[in-house]
């Protein structure tokens, strides 16, 4: 089990590729987490094409500062979320400031409202998808198929404390969406 004195042996490895200039590394680092940077950036921004920008963005950061992030920190998984997450919310912050200053419908305080909205989204989403297999499956029937813990733990084949264990562990991991405003991130993106 990984501790915080001994990050995760791939998330080393990647962090020296990348300081390495390997740009193998990158197009890994891409494949594993590109999907996870996107639907990130989609969920704040709300738009395809913001979404590809910051996409884009946080790669060419990670490549221009591989030194940025510090496996001791916490997983580069974590760390990549919480960059996703910084970026996005400046670009929606920009790109509504700037509607605000044209004129727009709105004041700064709506416009707080909105960012702290699309953060605790992008934040449930990026908890939902990082909880172990068996929590999310659980959630998965409950909240999708409005299943009771009695069906779920059929339909899981576990014991019906096992589903209600799971569900709750679930739901207190979803429940700190609204903790804080970024995906969790020991230390922070640099």
């Amino acid at each position: 089990m990984a501790t915080k004195d001994a990050p995760p042996r791939w998330d080393r490895k990647m962090q020296q590729r990348l300081a390495r200039g390997e740009a193998a590394a990158l197009g890994e680092l891409y494949d594993r987490f590109a999907s996870l940077v996107h639907s990130l950036a989609h969920r704040v921004l709300g738009d395809e094409r913001a979404a590809d920008g910051i996409t884009r963005e946080v790669f060419a950061h990670v490549w221009e500062h591989p030194d940025a992030y510090d496996p001791k920190q916490g997983p580069l998984r974590s760390w990549v979320a919480a960059l996703t997450h910084r970026l996005a919310v400046q670009r929606l912050r920009a790109t509504e400031t700037a509607a605000l200053a044209q004129g727009g419908h709105g004041s700064t305080e709506e416009l707080e409202r909105k960012v702290r909205r699309a953060s605790v989204a992008a934040r449930a989403d990026y908890i939902v998808t990082s909880m172990p297999a068996p929590l999310r499956a659980a959630l998965e029937l409950a909240y999708f198929q409005r299943r009771d813990y009695r069906q779920t733990a059929v339909d899981l084949g576990v014991t019906e404390d096992e589903a209600r264990r799971r569900l709750r562990l679930g739901l207190q991991l979803l429940s700190t969406a609204h903790d804080a405003g970024a995906p969790p991130g020991a230390g922070g993106p640099g």
